[in-house]
């Protein structure tokens, strides 16, 4: 029995160890990573560039971007790396950056789309209050208790998580190094670390029911707007916000319950891995195209910049 200090490294078995599927893996992996980068850079850059996109909604959309960016890069990197040199390790370091990052992105992206469905709210309900409301420093106050959340919820979850005595080999049935695995590796429950789950979960379900209330109001008051174009105009507003938190939370129920809610096999189903694969890799990949497909603001910020690269002025 050992404490994880005393480890130097983990071994992340959650993929097969055929080369010829390790390099489909990775090639794949690859694919997805770039797609996210590519499309999260491109919203930070059009939201920080173009004067018309610095109001809250795109201020919050950049701070939303910029989690999708970390999220996605703290797991699928190594994994990649991890594949193509045909090794399964990582160092201790490396594992507890992966833990506290990932913890610190996530509990932050839960808090931040919380503000969102805020802003939303007031903007339809509130609208004559919106500039009150969603000034510049209020905003920038949500975005940074979104962060000091997301970063204390992650300093309790990698302090607790590292500090239980270990059993047996130091390997996670997983492509990068997940709480739950690590966990299965204690010798025993560790009631610390049961605590900061309880308080995740009643921090992710308060959000849940703010998320929830602020719905039913904004739909009550669109359903109120007498013209069929008010409320079409109103809705997409709001929808794609919608449909993010949808996915997102979608993705943290199937999370929670592959992880929490049923024992551990001993070796991964392909069920364990795909759900794994979709809450790291597919929410920060899609948002971009959710956010930009409808949106005619952000087209028409990608077409000027577009038009500013081929024809700068002189």
């Amino acid at each position: 029995m050992n404490n994880f200090t005393s480890v130097t490294m983990f071994f992340l078995t959650g993929f097969s160890d055929v080369q010829e599927i390790q390099i489909l893996h990775a090639v794949l992996f690859l694919l997805i990573y770039l797609a996210a980068v590519l499309g999260n850079v491109l919203i930070i850059t059009l939201t920080s560039k173009d004067h018309r996109l610095h109001i809250p909604m795109y201020f919050f959309l950049k701070n939303l971007s910029f989690l999708d960016l970390c999220l996605i890069s703290i797991t699928v990197p190594k994994s990649i790396a991890n594949s193509l040199a045909n090794h399964t390790t990582i160092s201790f370091l490396g594992c507890v950056s992966q833990v506290f990052f990932f913890i610190l992105s996530a509990t932050t992206e839960v808090s931040l789309l919380t503000v969102m469905s805020y802003d939303c709210y007031v903007a339809i309900c509130h609208p004559l209050r919106y500039e009150v409301l969603m000034s510049h420093g209020a905003c920038v106050q949500m975005a940074a208790s979104s962060w000091v959340s997301g970063v204390l919820n992650a300093i309790l979850h990698t302090a607790s998580t590292f500090s239980i005595p270990v059993c047996g080999s130091p390997e996670a049935h997983q492509f990068f190094c997940d709480v739950p695995q690590l966990l299965s590796l204690a010798c025993s429950y560790n009631t610390v670390e049961l605590v900061v789950i309880g308080l995740s979960l009643v921090l992710d379900f308060g959000c849940f029911v703010f998320i929830d209330i602020s719905y039913i109001h904004i739909f009550s008051t669109i359903l109120r707007i007498p013209s069929r174009e008010g409320r079409s105009r109103a809705f997409s507003t709001c929808l794609p916000h919608l449909t993010v938190v949808t996915l997102f939370l979608f993705s943290v129920f199937f999370c929670f319950f592959f992880a929490y809610l049923r024992p551990l096999p001993e070796s991964p189903s392909p069920l364990d891995l795909l759900v794994s694969v979709f809450y790291t890799m597919v929410p920060p990949t899609v948002n971009p195209v959710i956010y930009s497909l409808r949106n005619k603001d952000m087209k028409m910020a990608l077409k000027q910049l577009l038009k500013s690269r081929h024809c700068p002025s002189n």
